[in-house]
């Protein structure tokens, strides 16, 4: 199952309702990476409220989406991290210094707002 990626003036905003497994983890990076190329956007969104838990690979995979939107020249905030994710993340190694994120929907996109437009 694909994840909807929407676009709001030069955003995009995702937000992940799906228990997600390796391959559709992967088909989201893919997708997400080719919609910023295509539409320009210069910053992504990411919601996370409805992920409960999250394994190595797919931390991993969210990082590495992260890292390919910077490089791509889309900032990127992360909003509603469970707990469960957040101590996962840090179990795991996967330290997000650089990543801003925010506690909801809303919160993401003026943060974003804030970063881009100063």
């Amino acid at each position: 199952m694909r994840i909807p990626i929407l676009k709001l003036h030069n955003y995009l905003l995702i937000s992940i309702q799906i228990d997600l497994d390796d391959q559709s983890a992967i088909q989201f990076q893919e997708d997400l990476l080719n919609k910023i190329h295509k539409s320009g956007a210069t910053g992504v969104v990411i919601d996370l409220t409805s992920v409960d838990i999250i394994d190595s690979f797919i931390a991993k995979v969210l990082g590495d989406v992260v890292t390919m939107s910077d490089l791509m020249g889309a900032r990127v905030v992360l909003t509603g991290i469970q707990p469960a994710v957040a101590m996962t993340l840090i179990e795991l190694g996967i330290h997000m210094q650089d990543v801003q994120t925010a506690l909801d929907l809303e919160q993401g996109l003026i943060k974003l707002r804030q970063e881009l437009e100063g």
